[in-house]
């Protein structure tokens, strides 16, 4: 049961939070008996943000999901004082929900390469032939690939996404773009042999799975490029640091086909 979970990190948030609230009632509850004291209810949503952070952190959440799970309950109560309609909360929470489906099925949350790593990036793909085939398995709103597609006008860009609102706002984008196209499609119906250099900038998760459906099916010479998250007992053969705040780097590996 513990190994579903892991597969499914918004699940495990969740636990986070709801094991947090549970501490920090339980702590509030046995304080009430032995102090009048009483904490306001914004001291004991960041004591719980604090809480579930730490708590997600221990179950290996990545720093995005921490971040949420620290911030989740002091902006509920703080929001909820506020003389705002119940809709825009429902609305807030469908506008997540539909930028970050994936991270339900597909184990990824909605990561944007930062404008630093489009550079290096860009770098690499001047060592390609003038007219190769590029993917990016998960494109988001697709300002890195249309970036990238401005820059090589020659080369053929594909992003494939599955988070309802991202692929909408990168299929409109990408419209005034030739060289560009963008599938509502899941990473792993994607067939990886059309392409000369896959992109990916996932979570930890999907990594292993993913090596084996690159090995199986990119060319010789081919090039996969990884933001950030390494392949388990694949040693990448370029590693480029990128010196940012997150400590990104991309990871090359050529396939031998």
């Amino acid at each position: 049961m513990l190994r579903v979970v892991r597969q499914y990190p918004a699940l495990l948030a969740l636990c986070a939070q709801l094991g947090a609230t549970l501490l920090v009632g339980a702590v509030l509850y046995v304080a009430a008996q032995v102090t009048p004291m009483r904490p306001t209810w914004l001291v004991v949503g960041l004591a719980q943000g604090l809480l579930a952070a730490v708590l997600a952190r221990y179950v290996g959440l990545s720093r995005w999901w921490c971040g949420l799970s620290l911030l989740f309950a002091p902006v509920l109560l703080l929001a909820s004082g506020a003389p705002l309609p119940s809709w825009v909360f429902l609305g807030g929470f469908v506008l997540v929900l539909l930028l970050n489906w994936n991270s339900f099925g597909e184990r990824v949350p909605l990561y944007l390469t930062a404008a630093g790593t489009r550079q290096h990036l860009a770098g690499v793909l001047r060592e390609q032939p003038e007219h190769f085939r590029f993917v990016d398995l998960g494109c988001g709103p697709a300002g890195m690939l249309l970036s990238l597609a401005r820059q090589f006008p020659h080369a053929q860009f594909v992003g494939v996404e599955t988070a309802p609102l991202s692929f909408a706002i990168a299929w409109v984008r990408a419209l005034a773009r030739g060289n560009c196209r963008i599938r509502y499609e899941n990473l792993w119906r994607t067939d990886l042999s059309a392409f000369d250099v896959v992109y990916c900038f996932l979570s930890p998760a999907p990594m292993p799975e993913l090596w084996l459906k690159a090995s199986e099916q990119m060319p010789a010479a081919s090039l996969l490029i990884s933001n950030t998250f390494a392949i388990p007992g694949q040693p990448a053969d370029l590693q480029i640091e990128l010196h940012d705040w997150r400590k990104s780097r991309l990871l090359l590996w050529r396939m031998r086909g």
